[in-house]
């Protein structure tokens, strides 16, 4: 079954897509900040990591610097999410070896497929 980690600070965003993970048969789990991501990543080793950028204690930026220096999470496939248009902070994230970006707001359908392009 596929392993899926959502780091999302706002909680109802979070627990909608935990929900909707666990509907379409993924084994999903959820942090509320970057630092509690990056600790259920080197634990859990998840296939995908859904990860917004704007967060407390860390960002998604060094979510992703923090888990692509370490071998055990390295290449673990990393896709942000954001509301923020801004082509600056996708630009960022493929710097940083972001396999993908999905604006928010997003639908159910959007990001089950974003999941399954880049699985």
């Amino acid at each position: 079954m596929t392993k899926v980690l959502v780091i999302e600070d706002e909680e109802l965003i979070r627990e909608s897509i935990l929900n909707l993970l666990d509907e379409s048969g993924f084994t999903a789990i959820g942090a509320e900040d970057g630092e509690k991501g990056v600790q259920l990543a080197k634990e859990f080793v998840p296939d995908l990591i859904l990860c917004d950028v704007r967060m407390p204690k860390l960002d998604g930026y060094e979510v992703l610097r923090v888990l692509r220096s370490d071998p055990i999470t390295g290449t673990i496939t990393f896709i942000f999410l954001t509301a923020d248009s801004n082509k600056n902070v996708r630009q960022q994230g493929e710097i940083l070896g972001a396999n993908g970006y999905l604006a928010k707001p997003f639908t159910s359908a959007e990001l089950l497929e974003a999941i399954a392009t880049y699985l």
